[in-house]
């Protein structure tokens, strides 16, 4: 291929109509359930925005990317429309009074499930609107512009569910700070001494004017409105708002804010944080934490912060305080009998708080259920281990009761995760039977034959599990929600390999069905695709499986081989029994998308989806030890067992995948010939550039430079013989995974003679939006293929 700096087709292209087709087709709706479990609310979603809304103003600051014109997130992927189903009959309601073009997001039904609130995306502002049930109808609460900057929602709600709390841009605050023609001086950063790694963080504050940005940007009021008449008035002090949310008692609100010293290395969820504890008039009642800059926090997955953190409402109380303290300086690598210690505290303050809990593992989430019951767990990665305890909350020199101690790799015997409901106040408590000992769980049902989702009740006290429902042939069928506490009143998402998935209120001991929704197939076209999920081993015995996709009516005998594209996620495990367990159903929808690999199928491709690429470390050897060997292994089985089916060419095979996926394709390529072809999607190559880990990696470049050379196709680019496709967008945001990693990795390929081609996307972040940008990167694949791949042998004759 010819060494060019641009080409001739760089507009933007369209693939052919069958694959525009897939694309443009419905998307099936969301769905959100009304805490009374009465109605169920269908959210309709847009198809994919033109790239001139990529291309609106866009400020990034501190790790978060907002549009300025509108103070709320840049690229907001709204819904356009809202539908009531009521769970008696089924019977869809439309919602009237709906805004023009709507964009819709953070939809928050009340705690009562009579009215629901929603925030509307417009050209210049974030709205509110109010919606109530019993109307069927929503109205624009007027005068009130929400600040949908920083995380989670900027709505909650009362206990009462007669007022809903905002988080407003302040009223009159001024035009935006305008950058100074010329510095002050120089951008200066120091450090001496300290120890303050950090990983590869995009968007961060670089200069005093970003800093006033983010301040003026992010400050917010918050507003309280009641819902019958909007009446409205400011609770508290302006400031950086992160959460806001009021207690089960309905008496107090929490309330965090981001505080200065900003940071130019870390992001701003490590910013300093002061949590206070607020009547609903505003005032502080108590400061239950002031944690300062977060920018020590040694490297590794079970690191933390030192101080309060993962502070909380008990959701069982009316005004009660949950924070955990780690006990290890935060540090993974310090030994350690307890790393983590769960206190609680009623509002006021007096005296000092209650141990809830003492683990020996890092705390990974609380469940309430009442005052005898609640269920903590706690997590290690190196280990791979989790243990789950209960405590009684109003009991605290009662035992801490193990429930379980497992390995959560292990997925064939997962036991599944509580069943929780909301309760009057709103908050998520357990879903116990009469006895107040019973939980139910919910599971995939993993296992050799596939996932068979379950409903199992198990009572704490004596320990005993039994299997209420279990999802049978076939269907793929899971339990979404219960709605009574003895497990016989569920609602369901049934899918089969033909029908979409669909939402069901079962009766499961009468065997009675309501449909809620009718999901239509998105493509009746592709009605008759084959699908098929098929297992293999490689060559050490490690069980592997991926998923076939076939183009419809194909028969081996008449059609001959075809093609093969396998697209792939290389995943780490600490085992081999667990790298080796299946993961998937053979009745799951055969749903022909755009974004992974199944599109191909339309123009005469063999496709094996998720391939399986385990890499596995055992005993004391670390899985990137031995990451391109076992990469090879992997791939080579994959088409081995495509081929023994007498379906693929083995010698017109190609990888592709997206992230840690094209990093994947780039090693496969540059060390080894089993691949025509790769796809590349958004990847990272030169981990030179990610110093302080990478993906499941907690060595750093120091600890073991070896390792980042081997770890990087960058290095080994003289290698990559076969051609790769590189995409990437050009506003990538995530962690690691800088454009320039593509760009540099074409150019050492171009440099060395190689055959690579690379494309930019515009206004793109990690994953591609624009339907501009999907159908141009569709029809840059499906050209490469058709060239390297389909055509690899004509090609070969030509030259």
């Amino acid at each position: 291929m010819t060494a060019q700096t641009g080409t001739d087709d760089a507009v933007y292209q369209m693939p052919p109509e069958e694959v525009v087709a897939i694309v443009d087709a419905p998307a099936t709706p969301a769905v959100s359930l009304s805490p009374n479990r009465e109605y169920m609310m269908l959210m309709h979603r847009a198809g994919l925005p033109g790239i001139i809304e990529l291309a609106q103003p866009e400020l990034r600051l501190a790790g978060i990317r907002i549009n300025p014109r509108t103070n709320g997130p840049s690229r907001a992927s709204g819904f356009t429309g809202l539908a009531l189903v009521d769970m008696a009959n089924g019977e869809e309601i439309a919602v009237s009074g709906l805004p023009d073009d709507a964009s819709i997001g953070s939809v928050s039904w009340s705690p009562d499930g009579t009215r629901f609130a929603f925030t509307n995306t417009t050209l210049d502002a974030v709205e509110l609107w109010m919606g109530s049930v019993a109307s069927r109808s929503v109205s624009l609460v007027p005068d009130i512009q929400v600040n949908d900057t920083y995380f989670g929602s900027s709505l909650s709600w009362h206990p009462s569910s007669e007022i809903l709390y905002v988080r407003a841009v302040p009223a009159g605050r001024g035009d935006a700070p305008e950058p100074e023609l010329a510095p002050r001086g120089p951008v200066i950063q120091e450090n001496i001494g300290r120890s303050a790694p950090a990983r590869t963080y995009q968007d961060m504050l670089s200069n005093a004017h970003d800093e006033a940005l983010f301040e003026y940007y992010f400050t917010a009021q918050i507003k309280e409105v009641q819902v019958t008449d909007f009446t409205r008035r400011e609770v508290g002090e302006a400031g950086i708002i992160r959460s806001m949310s009021p207690a089960p008692g309905g008496a107090y609100l929490m309330v965090a804010f981001t505080d200065r010293p900003f940071s130019y290395t870390v992001p701003a969820s490590r910013f300093p944080v002061r949590t206070e504890i607020w009547d609903t008039d505003g005032n502080v009642v108590e400061t239950v934490a002031e944690i300062p800059l977060q920018n020590e926090i040694p490297i590794g997955f079970n690191a933390t912060s030192v101080g309060p953190r993962s502070i909380t409402w008990r959701n069982d109380a009316p005004a009660t305080v949950v924070w955990v303290e780690a006990q290890d300086e935060g540090n993974p690598r310090v030994e350690a009998d307890t790393r983590d210690l769960v206190f609680m505290q009623e509002v006021p303050f007096t005296g000092a708080p209650d141990v809830l809990a003492r683990l020996e593992y890092r705390f990974s989430g609380i469940m309430w259920g009442h005052g005898e019951l609640a269920l903590i767990r706690e997590r290690w990665f190196d280990n791979r281990n989790e243990r789950l305890w209960r405590v009684a909350p109003d009991n605290i020199r009662g035992s801490q009761l193990l429930v379980w101690d497992r390995n959560y790799e292990d997925i064939y015997n997962d036991p599944g995760s509580p069943q929780m409901r909301v309760s009057d106040s709103g908050n998520m408590v357990l879903n116990t039977d009469d006895s107040g000992f019973g939980i139910f769980l919910t599971a995939l049902g993993a296992s050799d034959e596939g996932n068979r989702p379950f409903l199992d009740r198990l009572d704490l006290t004596s320990e005993q599990t039994e299997r209420l429902w279990q999802s049978a042939s076939p269907f793929y069928e899971r339990v979404v929600t219960m709605l009574d506490n003895t497990g016989s009143q569920v609602i369901t998402l049934r899918e089969s390999q033909t029908v979409p998935a669909n939402y069901f209120q079962r009766d499961l001991s009468a065997d009675t069905e309501i449909a809620l929704t009718q999901f239509e197939h998105p493509n009746p076209d592709l009605r008759d695709v084959r699908r098929e999920l098929v297992t293999y081993e490689r060559a050490d015995g490690v069980p592997l499986s991926g998923t076939l996709l076939l183009p419809p009516g194909y028969d081996p005998e008449t059609d001959g081989r075809l093609p093969l594209m396998v697209w792939a996620y290389p995943r780490e495990f600490r085992s081999a029994d667990a790298a080796g367990q299946r993961s998937d159903s053979p009745y799951r929808f055969v749903n022909i998308g755009y974004w992974g690999p199944q599109w191909l199928i339309t123009q005469g491709y063999a496709v094996l989806d998720a391939a399986t690429m385990p890499i596995v470390g055992e005993g004391d050897k670390e899985p990137n030890d031995t990451f391109i060997d076992q990469l090879i292994m992997n791939s080579e089985a994959a088409i081995d067992a495509v081929a023994d089916m007498g379906i693929a060419d083995p010698n017109r095979a190609a990888i592709g995948g997206h992230s840690y996926g094209a990093f994947m394709v780039a090693h496969i390529l540059g060390n080894s010939d089993l691949f025509r072809a790769g796809i590349a999607r958004s990847g990272a190559y030169n981990r030179s550039l990610t110093p302080f880990g990478f993906q499941r990696e907690q060595r750093t470049l120091w600890d073991d430079t070896n390792l980042y050379i081997t770890m990087s196709p960058f290095f080994n680019a003289h290698n990559i013989k076969h051609p790769i496709l590189l995409i990437h967008g050009e506003a990538d945001n995530n962690s690691g995974t800088f454009p320039l990693q593509s760009e540099r990795l074409f150019q050492a390929i171009q440099g060395l003679g190689g055959t690579a081609r690379l494309v930019m996307l515009p206004h793109e972040s990690h994953g591609y939006r624009a339907r501009e940008s999907v159908m141009h990167m569709l029809w840059e694949t499906h050209r490469w293929l058709d060239k390297f791949v389909k055509h690899a042998d004509e090609l070969t004759e030509a030259n």
